[in-house]
């Protein structure tokens, strides 16, 4: 078994700024890509930023030059560094990870951590 565990959200304040960290634990031979989505109140769930095993990186629009996605390979897990936040930022916020264990390759999701950005 393959467990994502976020950690990190809470309330902010416009322009403010908050991380989130996802651990991958469990049966793992190893990680690939892994990355943050977030879905809002009405809508469907979208790509944030994503982070291969190799370092590349790849963000929505509306994160670049406000978010940094980062991960510890030694330690399976990937943060998300968001500054300027918006109150359009305001979300569930999921980690992803494609995951080989020694049985299957696919793709994993946390349980979701809450972003809410409000004066």
């Amino acid at each position: 078994q393959v467990q994502l565990v976020e950690s990190g959200g809470g309330l902010v304040q416009p322009g403010g700024s908050l991380g989130l960290s996802c651990e991958a634990s469990g049966s793992i031979f190893s990680v690939n890509a892994m990355g943050w989505y977030r879905q809002a109140p009405g809508k469907e769930r979208e790509l944030v930023a994503a982070i291969t095993s190799s370092g590349s990186t790849n963000y929505a629009d509306s994160a670049k030059g406000r978010f940094t996605i980062s991960k510890a390979n030694a330690k399976n897990t990937v943060y998300l560094q968001m500054t300027s936040l918006k109150p359009e930022d305001t979300a569930v916020y999921y980690c992803n990870a494609n995951i080989r264990t020694y049985v299957t390759r696919t793709d994993y999701w946390g349980k979701g951590t809450l972003v809410t950005v409000s004066s």
